[in-house]
């Protein structure tokens, strides 16, 4: 009878996974007819924010990373920093090519690079799941530009997010060192590695316009799956506040808040920013604080973790490959911590940095 029960027990959550997903879509679509009016303002302005602000800080880059590809960039940078990248963060010196970009170009040209190195075997499934983990990170532009200066009105906030995002980026790629390091795959792909490199460093003048070509069409795809992204989002988060659930959400956050003294004003936006952080933070930024370093330490934890919009860019852009979400999600979970931990002790280690009134 036991037997009986457990297997029956299992017919029921197969079931129940089977149809959560359609159920969850029919959900979707049902709430996009009912609350019509505010997700129509949302798609807007989600539209308004790709148009204004992702296109032109994210497109050049995309196009620069695709052209330099197809140079030997990657190879100088191999033989230049294989000696710090190996030590600190157990991944050829050709990943510094992702770290550098990711960190000039923000999300999600550092998982972008990632994926083609898994494609082009540059370099092992464990050695792209270590770059993934540490590699896609916001950019200068969006954490100096739109939060320190649009959102705070303070180049210098944006200053110190942006020294604290990197110090996380490094301490996570320190501690993915060590993700699957008993690995042997690294001594069998060498071979690999040395005729990828030799097939693809092709530019040549006879071959230039049809290379920037192709990097103008595979940055519109990029770009276009980004737009389509920031969109969607903004309609979520549009239907979970119109649905109250982000409130009920707020909820079971309350006692924490209080326990930690913290104001629960910031409740409602960091859920917000969990989702999409560019709302998240904007709101975040709008809260009446004296105490202003509350408002940038959790904008400091959003920029490090990303957000569920992020992390399901990643997801798509590694679609194709075999390499696993699992350290994307555990590294940006651990980058948002190190982050915050590391601004709260700028703000009150140095004073330049004290922003409280």
């Amino acid at each position: 009878m036991k037997g009986i029960s457990i297997s029956k027990f299992n017919f029921y959550i197969i079931k129940i996974k089977e149809y959560i997903i359609p159920f969850i879509f029919l959900l979707f679509t049902i709430c996009l007819i009912l609350f019509s009016n505010s997700n129509l303002s949302a798609a807007k302005s989600g539209l308004l924010l790709w148009a204004n602000s992702v296109i032109p800080s994210l497109f050049p880059f995309f196009v620069a990373t695709e052209l330099l590809s197809h140079t030997n960039i990657v190879d100088i940078l191999g033989k230049l920093l294989n000696k710090v990248m190996k030590p600190l963060f157990n991944v050829r010196g050709e990943g510094s090519f992702a770290l550098i970009m990711g960190i000039i170009s923000g999300y999600p040209i550092g998982a972008k690079i990632a994926a083609q190195f898994r494609e082009n075997n540059v370099c092992t499934k464990e050695e792209c799941e270590r770059l993934l983990s540490f590699t896609n990170n916001s950019g200068p532009l969006f954490i100096i530009g739109t939060v320190g200066i649009s959102m705070f009105g303070n180049s210098a906030i944006g200053i110190l997010l942006f020294i604290t995002h990197i110090l996380a980026c490094i301490s996570v790629g320190i501690l993915f060192r060590f993700w699957k390091y008993n690995s042997n795959s690294l001594k069998n792909n060498d071979l690999n590695t040395y005729k990828r490199k030799k097939k693809n460093n092709n530019l040549n003048f006879s071959s230039l316009g049809e290379i920037i070509g192709n990097s103008i069409t595979n940055s519109i795809s990029t770009i276009m799956m980004i737009g389509g992204f920031v969109v969607l989002f903004s309609v979520i988060i549009s239907i979970l506040k119109s649905s109250k659930i982000i409130d009920v959400l707020s909820i079971f956050l309350l006692p924490l808040f209080n326990i930690l003294h913290i104001p629960t004003s910031f409740i409602s936006p960091l859920l917000t920013g969990i989702f999409e952080i560019t709302n998240g933070i904007n709101v975040i930024s709008n809260i009446p604080m004296k105490m202003i370093s509350i408002n940038i330490i959790f904008t400091s934890f959003l920029l490090g973790f990303g957000g569920i919009s992020i992390l399901l860019q990643v997801f798509s852009v590694i679609s194709k490959t075999d390499l696993s979400i699992k350290p994307y999600v555990i590294g940006k979970l651990l980058q948002g911590i190190f982050a915050a931990i590391y601004t709260y002790f700028f703000i009150y280690a140095f004073p330049i940095f004290n922003f409280n009134l």
